[in-house]
């Protein structure tokens, strides 16, 4: 991933894509984080439902704050995919 720091220099950050598995068998295939039973979607819409990263990582004392940073960049990540248009 790279942040601007400012214009024409960028930094290489860290990347948590790391973090989310997938594996057949265990919540349906479904991106899950480390392996856990704690599936992407369900952090996300968690976030989307205005909880707090301080409320998730309580609600789920397994999760860590790089693991919500990894269901974000994820998410991202299949977002960005490629328009084709007809010219």
């Amino acid at each position: 991933m790279l942040a601007n720091c400012r214009e024409g220099t960028y930094i290489i950050t860290m990347s948590h894509m790391d973090r989310i598995t997938m594996e057949p068998g265990k919540c349906g295939g479904r991106p899950c984080i480390r392996g856990l039973r704690i599936r992407v979607k369900d952090v996300l819409e968690l976030l989307s439902h205005d909880a707090s990263w301080e409320e998730i990582l309580e609600d789920y004392p397994d999760l860590e704050a790089d693991d919500i940073r990894a269901c974000l960049e994820f998410a991202a990540a299949m977002h960005d995919h490629t328009v084709v248009r007809a010219v």
